[in-house]
């Protein structure tokens, strides 16, 4: 399991390399984290560079470059992390990856293969890849290089606003969840994990006492689609901490209204069913919502 150290270590990493988050003021006791403002759009960008970074310290990248399975919003930040690094980047997304975020890929300069329906289909693709070609294999939240990289992102909420008590996160996977419950533990804040109920792996994980597979389907699937959560994110969940929260997708798409009615922000559904989840489970500390994410297709929103 990560722990403070790893987060210390990768913030050494990625400070001046990516974009400090700003927090806008949204409502009594409560803040909004603009992480969508980060490199490539999404709070990605944190682990993926820690990745990549801590990987050509140790001499383990090789001249296949990188390769990553993801709905989109991981292979962004791989392909530009392995641009910096100078070296190639193959993303494998599902079909049904919006394509505004293929096309991003693409001016990336990474190699988009399209596979299957599900993320987990466009995995198992890019685990043969890797096994063939020989390429370092990234992964969209189940890596302790990728959960410390976001979870840079808490000690730079809290030096913005140290009274910040409680930080709501969406979840898919768990990564970005991990790491800032890994961080939020060493400065005594709350963590509310947030997901769908059509794309529950975390919550399913928790009532089982193991990972196991969930159905997706969700609107918000094509960045909280994981079917599996990772066991680092279960590991936090356990802890007293951290709570989690399950909304329904007509709340994340009411949330995603209000977020740009009341503040002019246009996010993607992932990023809203955070503000979803503080919405339908206010805290009384004061609160920051992650908004993660803004690699969207704005014109319902007009």
């Amino acid at each position: 399991m990560i722990g403070y150290d790893d987060i210390e270590a990768a913030t050494r990493r990625v400070t001046g390399r990516t974009r400090p988050v700003a927090l806008a003021h949204a409502g009594e006791r409560l803040w909004f984290a603009l992480e969508f403002l980060q490199h490539t759009g999404t709070f990605k960008a944190r682990g993926a560079l820690n990745f990549t970074a801590a990987h050509r310290e140790s001499g383990t990248i090789p001249a296949a470059g990188v390769t990553i399975a993801s709905g989109g919003n991981a292979g962004l930040a791989c392909a530009w992390a392995a641009g910096r690094q100078g070296v190639p980047a193959t993303v494998f997304v599902p079909e049904t990856a919006p394509e505004v975020k293929v096309a991003r890929l693409r001016r990336l300069g990474a190699d988009v293969r399209r596979v299957g329906r599900e993320y987990a289909e466009a995995a198992e693709a890019c685990a043969a890849f890797t096994a063939a070609n020989g390429a370092l294999g990234s992964h969209a939240y189940d890596d302790p290089l990728i959960a410390a990289g976001a979870g840079t992102l808490l000690p730079e909420i809290l030096e913005a606003r140290p009274s910040i008590g409680t930080v709501v996160v969406a979840v898919g996977g768990g990564g970005l969840f991990a790491g800032v419950a890994a961080a939020a533990e060493r400065h005594g804040v709350r963590v509310v994990a947030v997901e769908p109920e059509g794309s529950r792996a975390l919550n399913a994980a928790l009532e089982a006492g193991a990972p196991v597979d969930v159905p997706v389907r969700s609107v918000a699937a094509d960045s909280l689609g994981a079917r599996r959560v990772s066991a680092e994110a279960l590991h936090w969940a356990r802890r007293p901490h951290t709570t989690s929260v399950l909304v329904r997708d007509q709340e994340i798409t009411a949330a995603r209204r209000l977020l740009w009615d009341e503040h002019r922000i246009a996010v993607e559904h992932g990023a809203a069913a955070a503000y979803a989840g503080a919405l339908s489970s206010p805290s009384p500390a004061e609160t920051c919502v992650v908004l993660c994410g803004a690699n969207t297709d704005p014109s319902d929103l007009a």
